[in-house]
């Protein structure tokens, strides 16, 4: 009988093992389901406002969202990689004289057109930047060339330009990017500068959000799972010294992993270098556990106005969640879900 009893004694701590074993099995929240394919899409955030806007200019950057979302939808749709949907999504936005990418980008103190790019893939987490392109009509593509075809995750200026001759890339001549309205602006600061010199014999604070924003991006999510982001840029009106801003770091201006979410921002990017915005926000939901809307919140409404940084980003998790906070008067922003209405908007 006391042999039971020592084998009674044995067993208990077993049974209870097992109870909460089948108690946690029982207790397993259902993951949600996620649609076929999503991506979401940017066109910079800035002093955005209705009273701005004609409704023939508001027409029009309308349209190439909408372009832009249609490049990429017919992609995904058709079973394509999210890759090739950022690559495709960018290219219609570098190519709008609407935006501060590609053709359109702002120009240098110089007066000359300075491009940079990222693009990285959530599968394995691999990824390329470029910086500083002066004669690439597409640096999203040069940018994936890195991240495909080179040990390197960044590289800049001419080195850069030489890499992409060595793929095959066509160099272009830097009057592409031109455009009259990107001119004029950086005259107009030029002229301010020479005035603020004149009178107090120092260079004028840098004030005007309009020589900041403008930056293009977008994250996808494929029928595969896999997750790609990108972020092209033209940088600030009146850069010096080959100054470079968040778009092409990784994990300031662009972060992809499938594990959590996609990432692409714009905005002041010495806030988003300094603060690694696009890797707090999956940092985040990896360690703190926090769903990608409370996570781009915190980060865009909290973090930064508390110290004086301004923009916004887009981002989607696994699931097809979008977001698209950004805490300036308007962002240029889109997204497409499979079986849902796409959205397009322009103002808070």
């Amino acid at each position: 009988m006391k042999n039971f009893y020592y084998l009674l004694l044995l067993l208990l701590p077993l049974a209870a093992c097992q109870s909460s074993v089948t108690d946690t099995v029982t207790d397993e929240v259902e993951m949600p389901t996620p649609p076929e394919f999503a991506m979401v899409i940017h066109g910079g955030a800035g002093p955005i406002r209705p009273e701005n806007m004609t409704p023939e200019k508001e027409a029009s950057i309308r349209e190439a969202l909408n372009e832009a979302l249609d490049a990429g939808e017919a992609i995904l749709e058709a079973g394509g990689s999210a890759a090739d949907a950022v690559e495709a999504t960018i290219h219609i936005l570098e190519d709008s004289p609407h935006f501060n990418a590609g053709r359109g980008a702002v120009f240098t103190h110089e007066g000359t057109n300075s491009l940079d790019a990222s693009f990285m893939t959530g599968h394995d987490r691999q990824a390329g930047a470029v910086s500083g392109i002066s004669n690439i009509q597409h640096p999203i593509s040069l940018a994936r060339k890195v991240l495909e075809e080179s040990e390197h995750v960044m590289l800049s200026g001419t080195g850069a330009e030489e890499f992409a001759q060595s793929v095959g890339m066509e160099t272009i001549d830097p009057s592409w990017f031109y455009t009259e309205r990107r001119y004029e602006s950086l005259q107009r600061v030029l002229e301010e500068e020479r005035e603020a010199l004149e009178t107090t014999g120092q260079l004028p604070p840098f004030t005007n959000p309009d020589n900041k924003f403008g930056t293009v991006g977008c994250v996808a999510l494929d029928k595969e799972g896999n997750i790609a982001a990108g972020t092209s840029t033209g940088g600030m009106t009146n850069k010096r010294y080959d100054r470079i801003g968040d778009s092409p770091i990784i994990g300031a201006g662009t972060f992809a992993d499938n594990n959590s979410c996609g990432v692409s921002c714009t905005g002041h990017g010495e806030y988003f270098i300094r603060w690694a915005v696009a890797y707090d926000l999956h940092a985040r939901m990896t360690y703190g556990d926090a769903t990608l809307e409370e996570a781009a919140n915190a980060v865009i409404h909290e973090v930064l106005p508390e110290v004086g940084g301004t923009g916004g980003l887009i981002a989607l998790d696994r699931y097809g969640n979008i977001v698209m906070p950004f805490n300036t008067h308007g962002m240029y922003r889109g997204y497409i879900k499979a079986g849902e209405e796409r959205a397009v908007e322009l103002y808070k």
